[in-house]
């Protein structure tokens, strides 16, 4: 059975549905995501390395949390439903930072970025996840370019950082 997403405008209203293998075949219909962001108490970001059998980006870091909102389902439900499916994270409160239209070769996605400071330690879904870790600001914004994270991490953690700067010292 085929899981369908909803279409969306630029604006995350929806427009109509479409199964999860057409909107990553190349149709570019928008569909919305989810991101989030996810903070230890020291200010480190955990990244997650995603697993050889995913059909986009295999083996490439990324986002700490990333996923697709199902139809019927709300951005904030999605957030915290691949949070727990991911990392195994529950009872958070994530804070919203931002949304924005991504395209990548294969698919069209309407982003929408949180971020989450905690002390839970992450717990990864090894389906989904080869291996998980915290990283310094340092050391992600040095290996930017070096081909070791998602293009739309790399497209997206410096919007992150400039958020996060303006709005509290607690992110290293």
């Amino acid at each position: 059975m085929s899981t369908y997403l909803p279409l969306v405008d630029e604006k995350g209203h929806i427009i109509g549905r479409a199964t999860r293998e057409t909107c990553h075949s190349g149709s570019f219909l928008l569909h919305p995501v989810v991101h989030l962001h996810v903070f230890n108490q020291q200010g480190l970001l955990y990244l997650q390395k995603r697993a050889e059998t995913k059909d986009i980006q295999p083996g490439k870091w990324d986002t700490s949390v990333g996923g697709h909102v199902d139809e019927g389902e709300s951005i904030e439900t999605a957030l915290l439903r691949e949070a727990e499916e991911e990392l195994g994270l529950t009872n958070i409160q994530p804070c919203f930072l931002f949304s924005y239209p991504f395209r990548s070769p294969v698919e069209y996605e309407l982003v929408h970025t949180y971020y989450l400071c905690t002390d839970q330690m992450p717990n990864p879904d090894p389906e989904e996840i080869s291996e998980g870790r915290f990283w310094t600001r340092e050391a992600i914004l040095s290996s930017l370019g070096d081909n070791l994270f998602t293009p739309n991490f790399e497209s997206e953690i410096r919007w992150v950082f400039d958020c996060l700067d303006g709005a509290t010292n607690q992110i290293k």
